[in-house]
């Protein structure tokens, strides 16, 4: 289901999160915790997307991103108007979904600017790396891979997505990727074990090394 692999999405990529039913939870969740957004699904059992807009603005001051299916403009602006901060149309992709929901949390300040991954550190407000310790001197565009990486630790991300979420194209030569990862793994590793891994036809990961007992 979309909740489950949403959920999975962001704790994937360092957010915590948690999926929940209907409205009902959703009150619930407001009156205990104090979520920095909310994804709302536009057809939800009970009250819909726009009737619990309503309720996370009365109640709270989290980002909302809407899901629908709806391409009418006048849903659109209304619910731009109840308080909505971005819209993802059905059908859409996980990469696509967790850009606008960084994004929107940016804006609002509420995205942890350190990710740390075993012993490698990036400091995203500061644009400093470190690993064990040691200070690791990058590009920018290095930089902006690498930050794409750990914040899809563990997943294996293809070329076409790294080109398209790093350097903002859909098309180009694919040793681009490669010329930079390679880049990547010379100055990481300097300082430890292997982080970035290659799944041959796939695309490549970033992985926490093994803690060995």
């Amino acid at each position: 289901m979309i909740r489950e692999a949403l959920v999975a999405t962001l704790t994937g990529s360092g957010l915590s999160a948690r999926g929940l039913v209907d409205g009902s939870d959703l009150e619930q969740a407001l009156q205990d915790e104090r979520p920095a957004l909310v994804v709302l699904d536009w057809m939800l059992p009970g009250r819909d997307g726009p009737a619990l807009v309503e309720v996370v603005r009365s109640r709270s001051d989290a980002g909302i991103v809407m899901l629908t299916a709806r391409e009418g403009i006048e849903d659109r602006l209304h619910g731009f108007d109840l308080g909505v901060d971005d819209y993802v149309a059905k059908p859409f992709v996980m990469e696509e979904l967790l850009a606008r929901v960084r994004a929107v949390l940016r804006r609002l300040g509420a995205v942890p600017s350190v990710l740390r991954i075993g012993d490698l550190t990036l400091d995203e407000g500061a644009a400093r790396v470190e690993r064990d310790g040691h200070p690791i001197t990058l590009t920018a565009t290095e930089f902006r891979l690498l930050l794409f990486l750990a914040s899809h630790r563990d997943r294996v991300l293809s070329t076409a997505q790294i080109l398209s979420q790093v350097w903002g194209y859909d098309a180009y030569a694919d040793n681009l990727v490669q010329v930079h990862i390679s880049a990547l793994r010379r100055k990481t590793e300097a300082y430890g074990e292997r982080l970035i891994h290659t799944e041959r036809g796939l695309g490549y990961v970033l992985r926490a090394p093994r803690v060995t007992p």
